[in-house]
């Protein structure tokens, strides 16, 4: 365990020109003791380890000391092969960097791991957009991430949802996030500093301004999209419907709309009746979205409200007595 501390520790200061003693200690889960005691050993070790001493001091290796990858095992030489993505990676223009960067790294670890690549590649895929529907790369994601790798603000014109009036706007991009086969941009809004979601395949024109931004280091961009998420799939939820659902439809409920509404309306139900349903208040998006959505349950569900959804799912009821009688 505290070998693994120590190596870890040493890529920590590799990477970065110096760290306190209490960044150290959350990044590796210690107390700021222990950090002085593992310095310490990684000196004794022959590891130029530096401790500057006052308010602004820290530590920091010295010389330019580099440590090799030989330390790696072999399911993390796999693991680091697997970090990147060939299908986004491709999109966002980068993949001639990433083979460049993974033949480097080959050629770092030691021979009996330097089929990592191959091995990896064989046991993980990933597939990242949806089933039947066919990706499309948005002619301008080169020029948004290179922006977004160079800190570089962009001057953008997109589409308003799926109007034809168009906006304009100076953003600083911080991060692309890859959505079941949907890129999007979180930006900050130059001059007003609120943080905001761009489809880039709405993006109808971008130039890349002559000056850089200074990055927020308390922006956390998985932070951001999680949350953003959640509030998205929360504000489309506008209505209710009230339904009669079957244990089988219980189970198939999450699958159908929304989990987590749909989980938190389950748990907020009154005990089943007589034949083992229950009555659920249930957030969908419109009337129409909820008809779509659980006409798929069939005969596991009854719309109870509102008059005109009910209204809808029997005369849906009816065609498909007709359409079976015979």
């Amino acid at each position: 365990m505290r070998a693994a501390r120590l190596i870890k520790m040493v890529l920590l200061l590799q990477s970065r020109p110096s760290m306190t003693a209490a960044e150290l200690a959350r990044e590796l889960e210690v107390s700021e003791r222990t950090v002085t005691r593992d310095a310490q050993a990684l000196s004794e070790a022959g590891v130029p380890v530096y401790a500057d001493r006052g308010r602004a001091g820290g530590y920091r290796l010295i010389g330019g000391y580099r440590t090799r990858l030989t330390g790696l095992g072999r399911s993390e030489a796999e693991a680091l092969f697997l970090s990147g993505v060939p299908g986004a990676l491709r999109e966002m223009g980068l993949e001639d960097a990433a083979s460049a960067a993974r033949l480097k790294v080959s050629a770092a670890l030691m021979p009996s791991l330097r089929d990592a690549s191959r091995t990896a590649a064989q046991r993980f895929h990933l597939d990242a957009p949806n089933w039947f529907k066919e990706p499309k790369t948005p002619q301008l994601l080169p020029a948004v991430a290179d922006a977004v790798w160079d800190d570089r603000r962009i001057v953008a014109r997109y589409r308003r949802g799926e109007a034809e009036s168009e906006a304009e706007r100076e953003l600083e991009p911080y991060g692309l996030v890859l959505k079941a086969g949907v890129w999007y941009l979180c930006a900050r809004v130059a001059g007003h500093g609120s943080y905001r979601v761009y489809r880039i395949d709405r993006f109808t024109a971008v130039e890349a301004a002559d000056e850089r931004f200074e990055r927020d280091g308390e922006f956390d961009l998985p932070e951001f999209w999680d949350e953003r998420a959640e509030q998205f799939a929360r504000s489309i939820l506008r209505s209710e419907v009230v339904v009669r659902v079957s244990p089988g439809g219980v189970r198939r409920l999450p699958y159908t709309v929304d989990p987590q509404s749909a989980r938190e309306a389950v748990e907020a139900a009154g005990a089943p009746d007589g034949d083992g349903w229950v009555t659920l208040t249930l957030p969908v998006e419109s009337e129409e979205v909820a008809h779509t959505q659980l006409a798929s349950l069939g005969p596991e569900i009854e719309v109870l409200q509102p008059p005109s959804l009910r209204e809808r799912f029997a005369g849906d009821a009816i065609r498909l007595a007709e359409l079976y009688r015979g």
